[in-house]
């Protein structure tokens, strides 16, 4: 018997994503028209044979749950509903339609299951944020319900996840910082707290080593205690840097703050860089340079990938990277 040809063969044999290829097929946006040709020939030559049930599948209208945990609501309420608001659109582009539930921390404690698996109401899921991995792990134990995690992952579960480029965001912030003429760059953000921020951290550091220079201890300052969203004071050192690379916008906000109350003065004394591009109007004085995150292509990606699984398509299960841009602003000092 002849084996049958899968989306992932294709893709391999084009050097593409399986979502690349899964999208010329099904003629959606996002390829470019010579791609598009060029994965309809090849799945052509290879007998690739699409089965006209899962065509149909996706013509139809699903129910997609969203689960974010309460404390990044709390913490990040801008950020986390523009990002619900992107899901809500991209869903509605794909005839579907989106329930949220917002998961409290005593719950997740606890591990009780989400409502919108308990009672069957949704055809798939998306987790918005970040849950603990423990959490996670029931979740694929007890529910069979295609899941895409969105805005982080998890290395101790297989999961198709999609977020930003955070190693290459800081990457790019800290080698901007040593043009401008900065040696003495700090970091803010508790290293290993979420993967998010400990990407950014090796971001920042492999900019460092490339420009030969050590990470300092004291210029990487603890901006939260072991759990997700512990806020407290930082904690500067005696010997000041002339820079920050701050692990999200939110968190710059707060040392330019700070910073200020101690009278410094902000690019003239301490340039602050930040990440996301998204902060709640009036929360800085100081236009931040900062990497803008693609809220809109990372909830594209996650409705597409989830769709693909709910109607038995293939995904690879890994980490989707999704790019997103500098933005300079007023933030920076050049030396």
């Amino acid at each position: 018997m002849a084996k049958t040809v899968k989306m992932s063969d294709i893709a391999e044999r084009l050097n593409v994503s399986t979502v690349t290829v899964s999208k010329a097929l099904s003629d959606q946006k996002g390829v470019s028209e010579e791609m598009r040709n060029k994965i309809k020939k090849l799945a052509m030559e290879m007998g690739y044979q699409k089965p006209i049930a899962k065509q149909e599948d996706r013509s139809r209208s699903f129910n997609v749950g969203v689960i974010v945990p309460e404390d990044y609501i709390e913490k990040y309420q801008t950020f986390y509903w523009e990002m619900y608001q992107e899901i809500n659109m991209a869903a509605v582009k794909n005839n579907s339609f989106v329930m949220l539930e917002i998961l409290s921390a005593s719950d997740e404690k606890a591990g009780v299951p989400p409502k919108l698996l308990k009672e069957n109401k949704i055809s798939g899921l998306i987790v918005l944020g970040g849950l603990d991995s423990g959490y996670l792990k029931m979740m694929k134990e007890h529910y069979a319900t295609p899941t895409v995690y969105l805005d982080f992952y998890d290395s101790h579960i297989k999961e198709d996840s999609v977020i930003s480029n955070s190693f290459y965001g800081t990457y790019t912030l800290t080698n901007y910082l040593f043009d401008k003429g900065h040696t003495n760059i700090g970091f803010v953000g508790t290293v290993l707290a979420t993967k998010s921020i400990t990407d950014r951290y090796l971001g920042y550091t492999k900019s460092l080593i490339e420009h030969g220079k050590n990470v300092r201890e004291d210029w990487v300052l603890d901006d939260r205690d072991s759990n997700r969203h512990n806020f407290h004071k930082f904690l500067f050192p005696e010997e000041m840097p002339t820079a920050f690379v701050c692990n999200c916008d939110t968190i710059a906000s707060w040392i330019i703050r700070e910073l200020e109350q101690r009278g410094y003065r902000v690019p003239e004394d301490v340039s602050v860089v930040g990440f996301d591009d998204f902060l709640y109007p009036g929360l800085c004085n100081v236009p931040l340079t900062t990497y803008a995150v693609n809220m809109t292509e990372m909830a594209e990606r996650s409705i597409e990938l989830l769709i693909t699984k709910v109607t038995g398509g293939e995904t690879s299960e890994g980490m989707h990277l999704v790019e997103g841009r500098f933005v300079e602003r007023k933030s920076v000092r050049a030396i």
